[in-house]
C-alpha cells in the first residue's frame, strides 16, 4: 500500500515506519524538517515538508496522522498550549483539505488521539463510550477527533486510536522514569492511587496494522493494555524488576509546583480498557505489566 504518515520521526512513529516498511508498504512522511528523515534500512523514504507538495492526483491507500508537538516538555504557557492545539487540530485540518481535493480519495485515516480525552476520572472503569471530564488535555483529544472525522463525510473510514501510556526502550513514559530508579530514588507520584493505562509500543503497531488490514473497524479505540494499573503498582513492579528501592514518593503539591497544569498529566486519572479491540479479539502480546518491562530489559539493555 501507498501510505502517509504525519509525525513519523516520533517515538511511535519511527517504529511504525520500520515495521510498515518490512511489510513491504511504500510510504511518504510528512515533517517540518525533512532532513530529519533518514534512509531507513536501505528504505527510501519520500519527504514532504508541506501537505501543499501534494498534487490532487496524488493517491494514498491509507494516512496515519501522528503530528503533534510534544505536550510534556515545555510549560504550559497560554503560546504553548496554542502551539499543542495548532500543531494537532490545524495539520489535521489541512489533511482533510487534501483529502477533499484529492482525485482519489484515501480508504482510511488513522488520526491520533490519547485517553486524556476521558479527563480526571478517579476509579471509574472507563471505555469507548464513557462520559468525559472537561480538561485541557480532554477538550485538545475532543477538537483533534472531531476534526479527523470531518474525513467521513468524504467517504473515508477514520479510526481513531486513544493512545495511553506508551511503553519501548528508547523513549516515552519509561525512559523518564528509569533513570531516577536506577538511582534508587524511584518512588510513587501523589497518593498513588491515579491509574495509569499504559501500552507496549509493538502492541499499538499492532492495532494500527488491524485497522489498515481490517475494513470493518471504524470509530473510536482504546489502544490500552488490558490490565491497566495504579500509580503505586507501576512504582511497585518497575522497582522490582530492577531490583531497586522506590522509598522517595514525590508529593501532589511539589509536583503542581513544578510543573503547574502539566502535573496533571501525571495525577489525573484514567483507568481505561481496551473494550472494542477485545471486541475484535484483538491479541495483547504484552497484557501485563511486568511482560511488557521484561521484554523491553531484555531486548534492548
Amino acid at each position: 500500500m501507498n501510505i502517509l504518515i504525519t509525525g513519523g520521526t516520533g517515538f511511535i512513529g519511527q517504529a511504525l515506519v520500520r515495521s510498515l516498511l518490512m511489510d513491504g508498504h511504500y510510504l511518504t512522511l510528512l515533517s517540518r524538517t525533512p532532513s530529519a528523515i533518514k534512509k531507513i534500512d536501505n528504505h527510501e523514504l519520500r519527504k514532504l515538508s508541506s501537505l501543499a507538495q501534494l498534487s490532487s492526483e496524488q493517491h494514498f491507500h491509507v494516512i496515519i496522522n501522528l503530528a503533534g508537538a510534544p505536550i510534556f516538555d515545555k510549560h504550559w504557557s497560554a503560546a504553548r498550549k496554542q502551539v499543542i492545539r495548532d500543531s494537532r487540530i490545524k495539520l489535521t485540518e489541512q489533511l482533510i483539505a487534501y483529502i477533499e481535493r484529492a482525485t482519489i480519495k484515501p480508504e482510511l485515516l488513522i488520526s491520533g488521539s490519547a485517553i486524556g480525552y476521558y479527563g480526571d476520572q478517579g476509579s471509574s472503569v472507563l471505555n469507548e463510550a464513557s462520559p468525559v471530564h472537561p480538561d485541557f488535555s480532554q477538550r485538545l483529544c475532543a477538537d483533534w477527533e472531531n476534526t479527523a472525522l470531518q474525513a467521513e463525510q468524504l467517504g473515508v473510514r477514520v479510526c481513531l486510536i486513544r493512545t495511553g501510556l506508551v511503553l519501548a526502550h528508547d523513549g516515552g513514559l519509561l525512559q523518564r522514569m528509569l533513570r531516577p530508579f536506577k538511582l534508587g530514588l524511584g518512588g510513587t507520584l501523589g497518593n498513588g492511587q491515579q491509574w495509569m493505562s499504559w501500552i507496549h509500543r509493538d502492541d499499538w503497531i499492532s492495532i494500527a496494522k488491524l485497522m489498515i488490514s481490517n475494513p470493518t473497524m471504524q470509530g473510536a479505540y482504546n489502544a490500552t493494555a488490558p490490565q491497566p494499573v495504579t500509580n503505586s503498582e507501576f512504582t511497585k513492579i518497575l522497582a522490582q524488576h530492577l531490583k531497586r528501592p522506590a522509598l522517595l514518593p514525590v508529593p501532589a503539591s511539589l509536583l503542581k509546583l513544578l510543573l503547574g497544569e502539566r502535573s496533571d498529566l501525571v495525577l489525573a486519572s484514567q483507568r481505561v480498557l481496551p473494550e472494542r479491540l477485545l471486541a475484535e479479539d484483538f491479541t495483547f502480546q504484552y497484557p501485563e505489566l511486568l511482560s511488557a518491562l521484561t521484554e523491553i530489559s531484555r531486548n534492548h539493555e
